[in-house]
């Protein structure tokens, strides 16, 4: 098995090859160029290398060019005779061949879809998805926090909704324990939750979540496998599209164990416009992507920027591309001469020619390059013809496309979404079993309420007032008895009353 990756052929008369070391390939690369300059055939010819190797690819497919990859050239096709010239030129014996390829889409229309959790993601990924505020990066960063000690899996983007709305109703109490957590931001989150799902957001969120293994495979014939995301529907959502590229560079980063200083990568990455991923972004961002950059080599992985201007990355992470591979750039204005310069200072110096003229200079599928000696010193930057890809240039037709997806590893395996239990449920049934128990509580109050009114009625009806009636007639019976009786008694006390007395027993005897 070779060693290194042929490119194309430098020096004079482009009879020195110049050759991508895989051992060296885990330090990283820039393919930079004007549009139309060739930095997509460039791209092509470096995923065939490293399929050959036996080196897994993954690539995004903006202008959907690159699913040539899964057809081998022909010589029918219109460039064949040029194709064949330069080969000749170069010194190389083209071989025309299809590639292993697998398609992914995260819409799930030109291939199979890619999914990834909320939790995944993470709020520091989200908040740059969402483009909020410090404030409102701080209110998610609760939210998430609260998930998971309240055991909430966040899986899809309603269950972000269903936890936000949760943390606005509790936000006096989360407030005294993880600082102010106002409901204007959950109510700005969730606008702009709002504003992902009518980008797209949605399909992008849930299970079966990716599994990174099968981004890993190789074939039975050794062969690399290169999996294609159809980017071109994504693009319309350049954010998007950026933040998820960069999940799976995290992703990446956290799952694989180090493997030191490999013979070759365990897999390549190539982040097509990549300037997508630093435009506005905030500090916090880019130096995660930097320290993913540093660190993700020692896990096996090759990254590979795409940009049209070395300028796009940050001069951090720009330092870290040890293979380079420079298409043209023009200098129309003050500030594409002054980019220009910056991008002919990045290499060394060829005493054969002045960089920068060079980089003006080359032609359509020609560039500057420089890649990594046996030592990891760049190389002096040499001009250098593109070698012709292997297999079909160009994109292939919709039914080809599917008829590869039908017998892929993949089909089937991620194709049906999956809804378990998640946050949405767990608070949902929370919902309604405190809405039930409140209700069932009304009405055990109400209940009470009417039993007691009616108790109070049944006094005032159950011989309340003829007990009052009597109670009044004996009292004035006793009162008159009483009365009678005190006046006897005082009648008694005196003589009067003892001749009354005899009196009267007089004439009852007399009577008899």
């Amino acid at each position: 098995m070779s060693e290194s990756i042929f490119i194309g052929g430098g020096g004079e008369g482009y009879g020195t090859p110049q050759t991508l070391l895989l051992d060296k390939a885990n330090r990283h690369g820039l393919i930079a160029g004007a549009t139309g300059t060739g930095k997509t055939v460039t791209l092509q010819i470096m995923a065939e290398g490293f399929a050959a190797a036996g080196v897994p690819v993954f690539l995004s497919d903006v202008k959907g060019d690159l699913s040539g990859l899964a057809l081998s050239g022909s010589a029918e096709f219109k460039l064949h005779e040029p194709f064949m010239s330069r080969a000749e030129t170069i010194g190389l014996d083209l071989q025309y061949d299809s590639f292993p390829v697998t398609f992914w889409d995260l819409f799930g229309e030109k291939g199979h879809p890619i999914r990834a959790t909320v939790a995944e993601m993470g709020p520091l990924l989200l908040s740059r998805l969402m483009d909020l505020t410090d404030v409102q990066e701080g209110v998610l960063n609760v939210a998430f926090r609260v998930a998971d000690e309240e055991g909430l899996p966040l899986l899809d983007l309603k269950d972000l909704q269903a936890l936000l709305v949760w943390v606005g109703q509790n936000a006096q109490a989360l407030s005294l324990r993880y600082g102010n957590v106002a409901a204007s931001s959950v109510g700005a989150i969730q606008r702009q939750l709002l504003v992902l799902e009518n980008q797209g957001g949605t399909a992008l969120f849930g299970e079966p979540a990716l599994d990174l293994a099968d981004m890993m495979r190789t074939r039975d014939d050794g062969r690399g496998e290169i999996n294609i995301l159809a980017a071109d529907q994504l693009m319309g959502s350049p954010r998007l599209y950026a933040t998820f590229l960069l999940w799976l560079l995290s992703e990446l980063f956290e799952e694989l164990p180090e493997v030191g200083n490999p013979d070759k990568p365990k897999l390549v990455f190539f982040f097509d416009e990549a300037h997508l991923l630093f435009d506005d972004a905030p500090k916090a961002l880019v130096d995660k992507v930097e320290q993913v950059a540093r660190l993700i080599r020692s896990k096996g992985v090759g990254v590979y920027f795409v940009t049209q201007n070395p300028g796009d990355i940050p001069d951090d992470v720009l330092g870290q591309l040890g293979n380079r591979v420079q298409h043209a750039l023009r200098a129309f204005t003050a500030k594409d001469r002054k980019e220009l310069k910056t991008a002919a200072e990045t290499y060394r110096d060829n005493p054969a020619f002045d960089t920068a003229e060079a980089i003006q200079q080359v032609g359509t599928g020609e560039a500057v390059t420089s890649f990594l000696d046996r030592k990891g010193i760049p190389q002096v930057v040499e001009r250098t013809l593109i070698r012709p890809p292997s297999s079909q240039l160009g994109p292939i037709d919709e039914p080809t496309r599917k008829a590869i997806m039908s017998v892929s590893d993949m089909a089937g395996k991620y194709d049906k979404t999956l809804d378990r239990e998640s946050a949405f449920e767990i608070l949902s049934k929370r919902a309604d079993a405190a809405a039930k128990a409140a209700e069932e509580a009304e009405a055990e109050e109400a209940r009470l309420e009417e039993k007691e009114r009616e108790f109070k009625a049944a006094r005032r009806y159950d011989g309340t007032r003829s007990k009052q009636s009597s109670s009044s007639r004996k009292s004035s019976d006793e009162g008159f008895g009483g009365a009678l009786a005190s006046v006897v008694v005082k009648e008694l006390k005196g003589t009067t009353g003892r001749r009354l007395v005899r009196g009267i027993l007089g004439s009852l005897f007399k009577g008899r």
